[in-house]
């Protein structure tokens, strides 16, 4: 799930050598929303998911603290770059997602931060999923009405 910091290279390309900026990579997950985040250390381009800005791609301003809040804890609100791609689920389910794979990157860049990040919640997957429909039943727990007469 986790993967190691990638180098800085340089990948020579017609003679020209191009700079491979060095990023760290986790994923974070909620029910069925998967998000893969890259933390950018050399960057300042604020939070970027699915190639739009987060405050347009999640308009509720109560998702947006959610998504904020591993920044806070760590005091580095402004200071990195991150970008996302998110996939399944639902919103709600998207944004808890990328907080958590906010967080872990978080802690990959700095392991100091480990433990704030682990005290306020952040680097637990919450492992509820929704419960599977059982024959006989109308839903996952729910039976047909039953009449006495």
């Amino acid at each position: 799930m986790i993967k190691k910091e990638l180098k800085k290279e340089t990948i020579k390309k017609d003679k020209k050598p191009v700079k491979v900026d060095r990023y760290f990579e986790s994923t974070g997950g909620r029910k069925t929303a998967l998000a893969r985040v890259r933390l950018f250390a050399n960057q300042n381009n604020g939070v970027i998911v699915n190639g739009k800005d987060f405050k347009n791609y999640f308009q509720n301003k109560n998702l947006q603290r959610e998504i904020m809040k591993p920044f806070e804890v760590a005091n580095l609100e402004g200071k990195v770059g991150i970008t996302a791609k998110i996939s399944g689920g639902g919103i709600h389910g998207q944004a808890t997602a990328l907080a958590n794979g906010i967080a872990r990157t978080l802690v990959l860049f700095n392991a100091e931060l480990r433990k704030g990040l682990r005290k306020a919640g952040f680097l637990t997957r919450d492992s509820r999923m929704v419960e599977r429909k059982k024959y006989g039943l109308k839903k996952a727990r729910r039976a047909p009405q039953w009449a006495k007469r």
